[in-house]
């Protein structure tokens, strides 16, 4: 059995931008990657709403800096096979840094947190599948307008940014851009259509990667 680990934010926890609530759980991207690969594989979905790959936000009731919760949800799932890491749509936040580059950095210290960990019973640490999120658009939604403003242009540079540092670093890279978009509704989450096409296109990766 291998296991999968996708760790990210709202677009990973499901959020409904329509409903303001959560998407089933079948339309959500982990769930239908895990139906497309099959048995014998197992997906476990690590989504926090507003998580950042490395950045505190204080106005949250939970710890959303992705780096400092990373190992113990390393050690809560291990084994693990691959972890597939989707942050920083809520690091174009203004408050927290709104830098493509600062994203980057954020990316590459949960990288090193994954090789580095000291895992128990001598066990190796997962690949590793970089995703950048799909770019912030436009929106009228006047609260997510100015929580994200200046992103959606900065968020267009976090996929170039990304596929260096995998090149850098010997991991995998998807751009979830390239078959998704994020709703008008609020510029940033995903409608149900849109979470499944990543699901669906990180398949034949997983399968590549994990040579199955």
């Amino acid at each position: 059995m291998k296991t999968v680990l996708c760790y990210g934010d709202s677009l990973t926890w499901g959020y409904d931008a329509a409903s303001l609530d959560r998407h089933p759980l079948k339309d959500r991207w982990p769930s239908v990657l895990q139906a497309t690969l099959g048995g014998g594989i197992e997906v476990i979905a690590e989504g926090l709403n507003g998580r950042t790959t490395a950045f505190d936000d204080h106005l949250a009731g939970a710890d959303r800096n992705g780096a400092r919760m990373l190992p113990t949800i390393l050690m809560t799932h291990a084994p693990i096979d691959l972890i597939i890491i989707m942050l920083g749509a809520n690091d174009m936040k203004p408050w927290i840094h709104g830098n493509p580059v600062a994203a980057k950095q954020g990316v590459q210290r949960l990288v090193d947190i994954v090789r580095g960990h000291d895992y128990p019973f001598d066990w190796p640490a997962p690949q590793i599948l970089i995703v950048a999120p799909p770019a912030v658009s436009r929106t009228e939604n006047a609260e997510f307008k100015e929580m994200f403003a200046g992103g959606d242009e900065a968020s267009k540079r976090l996929a170039p940014q990304y596929s260096a540092l995998a090149d850098e670093a010997g991991c995998g890279f998807f751009d979830a851009g390239s078959v998704a978009e994020t709703t008008p509704l609020d510029g940033v989450h995903l409608d149900a259509e849109n979470t499944r096409k990543i699901g669906q296109a990180l398949a034949p990766i997983v399968r590549v990667m994990l040579e199955l």
